[in-house]
This record gives C-alpha cells, structure tokens and sequence, in this order.
C-alpha cells in the first residue's frame, strides 16, 4: 500500500509541473502578443472620422439666421469674415480646433499618441497651424479637401 502512495505522490507532482509548465508558456505568449498590439494604434478610419466629425462641430459664431459650423468657420476665415457679434471668424476658429484636438487626441510618452499636426491651407493663405507632442517616424494622416482651393491635413503620430 505504502508503494502505491508513493507512486501516487510522485505522479501528482509530475501533474502539477506540467500545469506549471503550460501555464507559464501561455503567460510568455499572451504577453508577446499584448505587446504587438499597440504598435498600430492609431487607425487610418480614426484620423479620416475625426476630420469629418470637427467638420461639422457648431461654433458659437452666427450671421443673422444660424450658426456657423466648423466647415463654414473655415471658409468665412478664408475670406476674412466676421461673425454677427463683430469677432473675426478666425479668432474663433482658433481656439475651437485647439480645443477639440486636445481633447480627442491626448498625448503623452506613456500614451499611445505621442503628438498630431493639424494644419488648414488655403490658395489664399495658411488658416491654421497646431502641432502639439513629439513628431516621431510613426504616423498616420488624413485629406480632406474643401471648395474655394482649401486643404485640411491632420496627422497623428504614434
């Protein structure tokens, strides 16, 4: 009986060790490919919506009969505008994409996004210039173009 237990006891722990075993091998393989996902993560459909959305955002800037969207600020900038209450459209096209590009695109060395560039040109004149963050070797970017010759470009550097 005593030669029993003991093949037992020793059969056990031979169970136990290769628990031991498989388990630290699928630690190693979930940490290699947790670690290979947030190379790329910042996504090409991520750039291209965030254009689209800040587009149409509604400022506090009217004429008589509405608001002006972002798109609109931007063109009534172009032209060298002015809003009903006097305040020129590119005072308050400014700050609101400041604003939205700190918000939507948080940067830091412990972040994913390491820093963006967003610029807004126009055959006329450079509407708007913001680079925040590191400019590393990773990137992705985005177009969008508007009538009157104007061109947006948003980069998000990872």
């Amino acid at each position: 009986m005593r030669l029993n237990n003991q093949k037992a006891q020793e059969e056990m722990v031979g169970f136990a060790l290769i628990i031991i075993l498989v388990a630290v091998i699928l630690l190693i393989f979930l940490g290699f490919s947790l670690r290979n996902q947030g190379k790329d993560s910042v996504k090409s459909y991520e750039v291209e919506s965030f254009i689209q959305s800040t587009l149409h955002y509604t400022s506090d800037c009217r004429d008589n009969l509405e608001f002006f969207s972002v798109q609109e600020l931007i063109s009534k900038c172009n032209n060298d505008e002015r809003c009903l209450d006097g305040r020129s459209t590119c005072d308050v096209l400014k700050p609101i994409l400041n604003g939205i590009t700190k918000e939507s695109w948080k940067i830091g060395a412990e972040r994913p996004v390491k820093g963006y560039e967003f610029k807004v040109n126009s055959t006329k004149k450079e509407i708007l210039d913001i680079q925040e963050g590191n400019i590393t070797a990773n990137s992705k970017g985005s177009v969008q173009f508007l009538p009157n010759d104007i061109e947006i470009f948003f980069t998000a550097y990872f």
